[in-house]
């Protein structure tokens, strides 16, 4: 099995991982607009070799883990340099504008829309590491337009590695994923700059931060080279996002100059049914 990885940080260089151990046989190819990504890649054995788009015609599989903006631009071209029998999945974190890109591309039937619902705040080769996708959810747009036999080759590799597996359309996926992650992502940005510009007169501030500053903060350590590109692609819905979690801060602010702290304990306890929802999700450490 030859697969060839464009983008070889934490999302494709954890894919080459878990590939690699469950089959130690497979040639895995690394692609990346870095030098040193593709160095270091290589030195922590996460690929076989260096390579570039020729050798996506004789791919069985190819994995593109690369910014969403990138991977509009790229995408057409990746396919053009693929082969009949190679399956082209990415792992974007938008789905609509990815989807209408391809939508008339003579290879469309070869590519698989995908969205790993796994990943940490680190990034680079380095961030890779096996297990990433154990447990989680990969979320997969159009599936009938890909190819039959190519679906089945994409999805035995999923379900080897221990993913779940759903189906969404494109419009559904953007305006839900809005919600649980790119407005986590937003709100934890928004967090660390408020804490960064209060610190500059009161350097007490990240002394007596603790777990909890530290958790919800988490998110504001990745790669705005990422994300700014998510947040464009998927404006009008994380725009509805925010305009909806920035009235319940208004709300909450309220409450508390009301002096209505009765109301303050209702609302937090109504939230603690979040617990429920999240029960069985596995934490991602590294």
């Amino acid at each position: 099995m030859k697969i060839v990885i464009i983008g070889v940080g934490l999302i494709g260089g954890s894919f080459a991982k878990d590939v690699k151990r469950l089959h130690p046989e497979a040639e895995i190819i690394g692609v990346d607009k870095s030098e040193a990504h593709l160095d270091e890649a290589l030195q922590l054995r996460i690929i076989d070799k260096k390579g570039g788009y020729t050798d996506l015609q004789t791919a069985d599989m190819v994995f593109v883990g690369i910014p969403v903006d990138v991977l509009m631009a790229e995408l057409p071209k990746i396919l053009d340099a693929s082969g009949e029998e190679t399956v082209v999945m990415d792992a974007g974190s938008t789905k609509q504008s990815i989807c209408e890109q391809v939508a008339d591309h003579p290879k469309r039937r070869n590519f698989m829309a995908c969205h790993p619902i796994a990943g940490t705040e680190f990034s680079g080769p380095t961030a890779a590491f096996e297990g990433l996708y154990t447990g989680k959810t990969m979320i997969i747009c159009e599936v009938e337009k890909t190819a039959f036999k190519l679906q089945e080759r994409a999805l035995a590799i999923f379900q080897e590695i221990g993913m779940r597996i759903r189906y969404m359309n494109p419009r559904a996926h953007d305006k839900h994923i809005a919600y649980v992650s790119h407005l986590s992502h937003i709100s934890s940005f928004m967090l660390g700059k408020t804490v960064i510009d209060k610190e500059r007169n009161e350097r007490d501030i990240f002394d007596m931060a603790g777990s909890g500053f530290e958790s919800t903060v988490r998110l504001a350590k990745s790669s705005p080279d990422m994300w700014t590109p998510i947040f464009e692609q998927n404006k009008d819905n994380v725009v509805e996002t925010l305009e909806e979690y920035i009235q319940n801060l208004i709300t909450f602010k309220q409450l508390i100059l009301d002096n209505d702290f009765k109301k303050v304990h209702q609302e937090m306890s109504n939230t603690n049914k979040i617990k429920q929802i999240l029960k069985g999700i596995p934490l991602t450490k590294k």
